[in-house]
């Protein structure tokens, strides 16, 4: 029984609309390493991410770009083929699976457009800060969490 689950594209869409929105009004209202205090362990920060997660290669001198356009190509246009294929009762891996999609892609667009990925979201506790982050990270992590989290309950239904 197989039924294309491109139907949760949708998903994909939303994430993206929802980083790139969030991404220009930050863009638009802070200036570059700008702080503006929301919680004691939660600001926004402007910075701009030339690596991948964790700034990874952010300092490799300019060639991580276009690996990093590659790659993320690369997996949107294999999970997009994913999806298609995936049987319909898969719903919650497909919701996870087009929560990465989203956020592969708004990522994307930045490296494409920018050269490097625009990063606000701040988490700290004390003089300690979490890589900062945007709304497309948390889409992926979100995602492959779920990906994990199904891998486990399909083991123990086996």
């Amino acid at each position: 029984m197989r039924s294309s689950m491109l139907k949760w594209l949708w998903l994909s869409v939303l994430v993206f609309a929802l980083d790139q929105l969030s991404k220009q009004i930050v863009d638009a209202s802070m200036r570059l390493y700008e702080t503006i205090p929301l919680l004691p362990v939660f600001q926004l920060t402007y910075l701009r991410n030339q690596g991948a997660a964790f700034s990874f290669l952010s300092e490799a001198g300019g060639w991580q770009r276009w690996f990093f356009i590659a790659l993320s190509a690369s997996a949107t246009l294999l999970i997009t083929y994913w999806l298609k294929h995936m049987d319909r009762r898969k719903t919650w891996e497909a919701a996870a699976w087009a929560l990465v999609l989203g956020g592969a892609v708004g990522n994307l667009l930045d490296r494409i457009v920018y050269g490097y990925v625009i990063d606000f979201l701040d988490v700290f506790y004390g003089d300690w800060h979490w890589p900062a982050f945007n709304v497309a990270d948390s889409a992926i992590t979100v995602g492959i969490g779920m990906l994990l989290i199904d891998s486990f309950r399909g083991r123990a239904n086996a």
